[in-house]
């Protein structure tokens, strides 16, 4: 996860907010890609779990998405809304489903609730 990186590109001032092309966040790239610790470490320093892409998915989307159910449930203790639509109206709990991740599914509608 790189999170060796990123501390020390934080500790030396870069914004943990900073957006590449597509508005995807570091966060959002650790949380799509399964990165654990990294996501840890960027929800400590302050990076905003609510951060939506240019197609208004957040972190929880993606990580729903690619199963990653420990990232979930990270972003879940931090306050993510399992209700988020992106522009498509899809929300977290359709990404998990639609790629078959039932744990997950399972956690999300717990929280729904």
């Amino acid at each position: 996860g790189h999170e060796a990186i990123v501390k020390l590109l934080l500790e030396k001032g870069a914004d943990v907010e900073s957006k590449d092309k597509y508005g995807q966040t570091l966060l959002w790239w650790a949380a799509e890609s399964g990165h654990g610790a990294t996501v840890k470490l960027l929800l400590e320093k302050g990076a905003d779990v609510e951060s939506k892409d240019k197609y208004g998915q957040t972190p929880l989307s993606w990580a729903a998405g690619r199963g990653h159910e420990a990232i979930v449930k990270l972003l879940l203790e931090k306050g993510a809304d399992v209700e988020s639509k992106d522009k498509h109206g899809q929300t977290p709990l359709w990404w998990a489903a639609g790629s078959g991740h039932q744990a997950i599914v399972k956690l999300l509608q717990r929280k729904s609730h």
